[in-house]
């Protein structure tokens, strides 16, 4: 259990032979999840270093604010940094690409339409599209455009897991308020994710309304109001409303 104050989770999820087992080992395994958890004053984010355990190497999803926690998950598993997954430009979710990239040279990966539209920049920028596939060791990865929060929102799906940034939360979906942000596109997007991902999989969202990470995609169909819109028209008026005090207070 997570104790109050406490900010890296001590939650693994290991991938055997296609089975994810809550806190298991086994010599089969191929890669764990280690769910990081960051905060800059009272704004907390998620992001998650990916250890590929035969090869030793690794990538992160969204780095952000405190960079003395990656570097020392970084250290303590002695593996190399290989690459850097971006599921949007906003600052919460980039700020610490470029230190990264001085320390480790690794290769940086965010959708081409989001480089294009928020003029995205930084070293080892590459541009990727809807249901192309990343290979990084013998890890695969299928990149979803999964536009609504920004304009060029990406999530990343790994056998299993889902990194699902600010597209989709346990609790709910990214705001669609920002430069970019569509609610009729956010509503295509969550569709999108209805029918595309399976519901065992384990979805990691870049921030918590009070939910662990880790919930199985089933839970959030259950669960998760935004899937239980079937009509348009529906999700926009409920994504738009107004007095939504909440929007950032992420646990």
């Amino acid at each position: 259990m997570q104790r109050e104050g406490e900010d890296v989770v001590n939650n693994m999820y290991v991938l055997c032979d296609g089975i994810f087992v809550w806190g298991g080992i086994s010599m089969n395994r191929s890669c764990i999840v280690h769910v990081i958890r960051t905060r800059y004053a009272d704004f907390i984010n998620y992001c998650y270093l990916v250890e590929e355990v035969q090869s030793k190497t690794a990538f992160i999803v969204d780095p952000s604010w405190e960079m003395e926690k990656i570097l020392r998950k970084l250290e303590e598993l002695q593996v190399q940094l290989r690459a850097v997954l971006l599921t949007h430009s906003h600052f919460d979710h980039t700020n610490l690409v470029e230190p990264l990239i001085d320390l480790y040279n690794p290769e940086v990966y965010m959708s081409q339409r989001e480089i294009n539209d928020y003029h995205y920049q930084c070293r080892n920028i590459h541009g990727v599209h809807n249901l192309e596939e990343l290979t990084l060791g013998n890890t695969s990865i299928q990149c979803l455009l999964t536009p609504g929060h920004t304009s060029g929102g990406m999530c990343y799906r790994v056998a299993d897991y889902l990194f699902s940034g600010d597209t989709l939360f346990s609790e709910g979906c990214g705001s669609c308020f920002g430069q970019g942000g569509s609610a009729d596109q956010m509503f295509e997007s969550i569709q999108k994710l209805r029918r595309a991902i399976p519901p065992e999989t384990i979805v990691f969202p870049g921030h918590s309304f009070g939910m662990a990470p880790g919930q199985t995609m089933r839970t959030l169909l259950n669960q998760n109001i935004y899937f239980q819109f079937t009509e348009r028209e529906d999700f926009v008026r409920f994504r738009m409303r107004g007095n939504q005090s909440s929007l950032l207070n992420f646990k």
